[in-house]
């Protein structure tokens, strides 16, 4: 009797252990979502908006390089026949060079089993909608990149940053804002930039915003490439 309680008692005990490493090996979606924040300068989670790479929102389950909207795929992924699961995660997370030569991914990999187990988990949680995306998106965002104006809606911006005239002088470019504020920068230190989406600056309207704590360095947004050409004056 007292050998065969043992035995039961050791059944399930093994059952549990069981039943503890299935869920770790799970993964934790909110531990995947602090995780996140290592991709969230390059990726988005809102259906729709693209940055760097593509929306992560409805990558569980999809076909390497068929995220509608993203024209940026290397040829190798878009010609891979790999379909985004907890396996084909893992392998891209640990070296995205080597699981498919060739792409455009930049960064080296995520070596931490750990890590890449959590962040699978919370990619997969958002792409079944258990994570809402956009907050997730919000908290993820890494500060700097809501001044660079990924994550700004460029028309609803205050009157000093829009602009009215830029004109260009030996290596400087001023520009006037609508409240008549003046900015002269020099030219290495003025990018400019174009936002054709939802959130960008209205068409012949575009905006200067900050692009380093000391203030002199600034993006000027235009909404379209054809546009920056002729805003530009000669200011001498």
């Amino acid at each position: 009797m007292q050998l065969r309680y043992v035995a039961a008692l050791s059944a399930a005990l093994l059952a549990l252990s069981s039943t503890k490493v299935l869920a770790s090996d799970a993964g934790n979606p909110e531990i995947g979502r602090q995780v996140f924040q290592a991709c969230a300068a390059c990726h988005s989670l809102v259906p729709g908006r693209h940055m760097t790479g593509p929306s992560l929102s409805s990558i569980w389950g999809r076909k390497a390089g068929t995220v509608e909207g993203f024209t940026r795929y290397s040829d190798a992924l878009k010609q891979a026949d790999i379909k985004w699961d907890e396996p084909s995660l893992d392998a891209w997370l640990k070296n995205p060079k080597t699981f498919i030569p060739n792409n455009r991914m930049t960064i080296g990999g995520l070596q931490d089993k750990a890590q890449r187990r959590d962040l699978i988990a919370f990619l997969r949680s958002v792409s079944q909608e258990q994570s809402p995306a956009s907050s997730q998106q919000a908290e993820s965002m890494p500060e700097g990149m809501m001044s660079q104006g990924q994550m700004l809606n460029l028309k609803e911006l205050e009157a000093n940053n829009h602009i009215t005239s830029i004109s260009h002088c030996g290596d400087t470019y001023t520009v006037i804002a609508e409240t008549g504020e003046v900015y002269e920068l020099w030219e290495f230190n003025l990018r400019f930039k174009t936002d054709s989406s939802v959130n960008g600056p209205a068409s012949g309207g575009p905006v200067i915003i900050p692009a380093s704590m000391r203030g002199d360095r600034a993006f000027v947004i235009f909404a379209s490439p054809v546009e920056i050409s002729p805003f530009i004056q000669k200011g001498c």
